[in-house]
């Protein structure tokens, strides 16, 4: 499966493309992301000292609270930067070409962030048994939206980034087949949603809605020949299920409601499979929608 404009987006990794460039690439960018994380601590303590950081610290794990649920957000930032620290370093080529042609990345970043927007609207008047309740005032949520919009912005880039910028990009320009560039960065991508203390034994069913979703991202990647689609898909699929309704656990601090139940319940597990059929729709409108943008 190869479609012109996916050909366009692998063209600069062609250069460079040995598999051991792509694996110091990666250990790069993780320790990238690593002193990321350091820097973003190092801060807090800077500003708060020891007792401020454990403090901090123990708000991050539970990102039950705004500022805690930020803080994670900017540890994403090394995220982003390693793989674009990578390039330049093993693979000679610019950082943009991670992205694709920045117009088409704009465009498709807004034409997928806008049918998520209606389908995911659409969505809510279906009815379902679970009950939503406030979890903000909505003074306070304004109050951090910009900053939260930013936040998710940065997270779902910094992975686009990664697995269907530079990883796809660089299998693609290794290997033919689809199952080297499109399903081992979905397995990589699904595989750090892995989270069964937090899900228990709903932990496998959030695993395979991530591996859809990366399936389907990578697919819109390689049918566009940017990251913009998957990006703006990723966007509005995290604002939805951290700003607007979370779950009650970790990522629930920047919510406007919450559902007060556990995700490790059995009871969300029509949810999870429900919002991988609406993930399927939301692919097949994007598609059609960035042939046209």
């Amino acid at each position: 499966m190869q479609y012109p404009a996916h050909i366009e987006f692998v063209a600069p990794a062609r250069s460079y493309p040995q598999i051991w460039r792509l694996l110091l690439g990666l250990l790069l960018a993780l320790a990238i992301y690593g002193l990321g994380i350091a820097l973003v601590f190092g801060g807090i303590f800077l500003v708060s000292g020891p007792q401020g950081m454990e403090q901090w610290a123990s708000e991050m794990v539970e990102a039950t609270g705004p500022t805690g649920t930020l803080l994670v957000m900017a540890t994403f930032v090394g995220m982003a930067v390693g793989p674009m620290i990578a390039v330049l370093v093993f693979h000679r080529r610019r950082i943009r070409s991670l992205f694709g042609p920045l117009p088409r990345v704009l465009r498709h970043f807004l034409a997928a962030a806008g049918v998520c927007a209606l389908v995911y609207g659409a969505s809510f008047l279906i009815p379902n048994d679970v009950a939503i309740e406030p979890a903000m005032e909505r003074a306070l949520w304004l109050s951090f939206l910009p900053m939260a919009l930013a936040g998710v912005f940065i997270q779902t880039g910094a992975e686009e980034v990664l697995f269907r910028g530079y990883l796809q990009q660089q299998l693609a320009a290794r290997f033919k087949s689809p199952l080297w560039w499109m399903v081992l960065p979905s397995i990589l991508f699904a595989s750090l949603h892995y989270q069964p203390s937090v899900m228990g034994d709903n932990a496998l069913y959030v695993v395979a809605a991530a591996g859809l979703f990366g399936l389907l991202a990578a697919d819109l990647t390689a049918k566009t020949g940017s990251i913009g689609a998957a990006w703006g898909f990723h966007f509005a699929n995290n604002v939805v299920a951290i700003l607007i309704v979370a779950l009650d656990g970790p990522l629930s601090g920047l919510a406007l409601y919450v559902a007060p139940i556990s995700a490790a319940a059995a009871e969300i597990r029509p949810l999870i499979l429900l919002d991988m059929g609406t993930t399927v729709v939301t692919w097949i409108i994007i598609r059609a929608a960035v042939a046209r943008a």
